[in-house]
């Protein structure tokens, strides 16, 4: 490099230019602090969010996660409005296109945000909760994971469904295991040769016979209707939801049990099948003869 080069250089080297440099070299130390400002305060808060859980057991911890995460990006938007306004972009007309840009893309992808609404409307008003049993639409199941746009069941058997919240929150949910109690509804029908006293002092029995039935509200046990061939008792026990199958089945035993000993009949379809014989017809033949006039 000669003296003609240095004095280039120098000559290009104005004042201004060196107080531009430094303005953007500020600007853009400036920004990097309140990014890293940003991003530690939004971890901090979404950290004390998502703590609350622990606090409140009540709630799920998807609430807590789902609001961790809002506001976590709501301070970092914040955070790039600052950066933005820091190189004198305006954000009212960047706002603008932000939200042209957002309704074209909410029109291409009307489903999706359905979901998004419907995944936000159930983490907040929680109609169910993970390890609830449920049935909304044409599924049920188990519910295993919430998330924004979709809800995981597992069925009975094991089998894992993956469905749409629109599809969910649009149709009505029947919730399994919202309450602490269910009521056991059966309808145990007897012969009409029956002791109809008899079979309400087994049916009373038998109601009393497990622990698992619960004392208040009391159990049920009344003639329903005469049917087309019983006379149909209603059996009603109150257990907690925790017990509700497994003592349905074993009452189901039970009763057939008890019935057998007691020589109560339980009615079942039958068929009769009447044979008509079909009287031989006899047949004769006719020998016409002809003769000439």
């Amino acid at each position: 490099m000669n003296f003609n080069d240095l004095t280039d250089v120098s000559a290009w080297l104005t004042q201004d230019r060196i107080d531009a440099a430094i303005m953007v070299a500020v600007n853009v130390v400036a920004a990097l602090v309140i990014l890293l400002v940003a991003m530690a305060i939004s971890a901090w808060a979404k950290r004390r969010i998502v703590a609350l859980s622990q606090r409140y057991k009540r709630l799920d911890d998807t609430l807590f996660g789902f609001l961790g995460n809002m506001v976590k990006y709501l301070i970092l938007a914040i955070g790039v409005i600052f950066i933005l306004n820091r190189f004198g972009i305006q954000t009212t007309s960047l706002a603008a296109l932000v939200g042209a840009a957002g309704l074209a893309i909410g029109l291409a992808l009307q489903g999706t945000l359905s979901n998004l609404a419907a995944g936000v409307m159930i983490i907040l008003f929680r109609p169910f909760r993970q390890g609830d049993y449920i049935a909304a639409g044409s599924e049920s199941g188990t519910v295993t994971e919430i998330q924004l746009f979709y809800t995981v069941l597992t069925t009975y058997d094991g089998i894992q469904i993956i469905v749409p919240n629109s599809d969910i929150w649009s149709s009505a949910i029947t919730n399994y295991s919202a309450n602490p109690t269910r009521m056991m509804d059966l309808t145990i029908g007897v012969a009409y040769d029956a002791d109809l006293k008899k079979t309400q002092e087994v049916l009373e029995k038998i109601s009393l016979s497990d622990p698992r039935a619960l004392p208040e509200p009391a159990p049920v046990i009344r003639v329903k209707q005469l049917g087309d061939s019983s006379v149909d008792f209603t059996f009603r026990v109150w257990a907690t939801t925790a017990d509700f199958w497994g003592l349905q089945a074993e009452y189901t035993r039970k009763i057939k049990e008890e019935f057998d000993a007691n020589g109560i009949g339980i009615p079942f379809p039958t068929r009769t099948l009447e044979v008509v014989q079909v009287p031989k017809i006899e047949t004769r033949s006719v020998t016409r003869e002809s003769g000439a006039a």
